[in-house]
């Protein structure tokens, strides 16, 4: 699959970006910013990758997939004379929309997997919430942005069965029929580093909108978890804000943990006026020696008067 940055995009790509390179490209300390053109996934592909993965991608999804196969938008900025990658917004490809917590066929018998470390307790009284995916069988977990490490963003199928395939011979033709376990429905998760998971939205086209107005930034998944962004990242957030942000998300409690430093106070000069101190004048040594015979004659004289009382 061919695939070459793009400086000027083209209008179709325009509409598909939502025009977020333009104003990236006119905010502040924005050095430039990189969009990878991919050619459009054949539908061959896709339809591979169903009959693999025993499931049917969303229509949403696989109409995206039908104008761009993936999704990489990059941009820096420049400080000092350095430029420092910033923001990223990717969408694995089909070849890359990889299965997570699937057994391997190189791993041991008794190795332990992503589902060993789950913990169901959570879910207890949480009625109202959705369902958490789980690692084992009764989900499918597929990776649609690995998050520059920060954890991963995934399309989930809630509610399937191992899955099974059906073959069935027409006009000389072998078709695979996807098995009805799987759940058409799908919805889209984060899965931090500690592996948790965070709901964000019930449909791609609601997640690709998220991606799109948070501009990419460090961290921006973490928005939507109970624990927050990093304060880094928070700093990062105040600086380009995201054209849908919420508030409430960048305001600080009054017993938030950030250092809260004035600038005035901290790049105040520290050059302090000398203070000039006075050095006793210097006497010379004759006339030290009359003060000094001087002062023992009245001592002297002192004595004297006491004597004769």
């Amino acid at each position: 699959m061919e695939e070459k940055p793009s400086a000027s995009i083209k209008p179709y790509l325009d509409k598909l970006t939502l025009g977020v390179t333009r104003i990236l490209e006119t905010s502040p300390g924005v050095a430039e910013v990189t969009f990878v053109e991919k050619e459009p996934a054949e539908r061959h592909a896709i339809i591979s990758w169903e009959q693999k993965n025993s499931c049917v991608l969303p229509e949403d999804l696989k109409n995206f997939y039908l104008m761009t196969d993936g999704f990489q938008m990059t941009w820096s900025v420049k400080t000092d004379d350095t430029t420092m990658p910033l923001g990223s917004m990717v969408i694995n490809g089909i070849s890359k929309l990889c299965r997570l917590g699937g057994s391997s066929m190189y791993t041991l018998p008794n190795a332990p997997g992503l589902a060993d470390l789950e913990d169901d307790t959570d879910e207890e009284g949480n009625a109202d919430k959705p369902e958490k995916p789980h690692f084992d069988s009764r989900s499918l977990i597929f990776e649609l942005d690995p998050c520059n490490g920060n954890g991963k963003v995934c399309l989930v199928y809630q509610h399937a069965k191992p899955g099974k395939t059906e073959r069935s011979k027409v006009s000389h033709l072998l078709l695979w029929i996807v098995s009805e376990d799987v759940s058409p429905e799908t919805e889209i998760w984060f899965l931090d580093r500690a592996l948790y998971w965070h709901f964000l939205t019930k449909t791609f086209t609601a997640y690709y909108r998220l991606l799109i107005t948070h501009l990419g930034l460090p961290q921006w998944q973490y928005a939507f978890t109970s624990y927050g962004v990093s304060p880094q990242a928070k700093q990062w957030f105040n600086m380009y804000k995201p054209i849908t942000i919420n508030t409430a998300l960048l305001a600080e409690e009054a017993d938030s943990f950030v250092n809260k430093l004035d600038p005035n106070k901290v790049f105040k000069s520290k050059n302090k006026t000398p203070v000039i101190k006075k050095k006793p004048s210097s006497q010379p040594a004759g006339s030290q020696k009359n003060h000094t015979s001087v002062t023992s004659s009245k001592a002297s004289s002192l004595a004297g008067n006491s004597s004769r009382k």
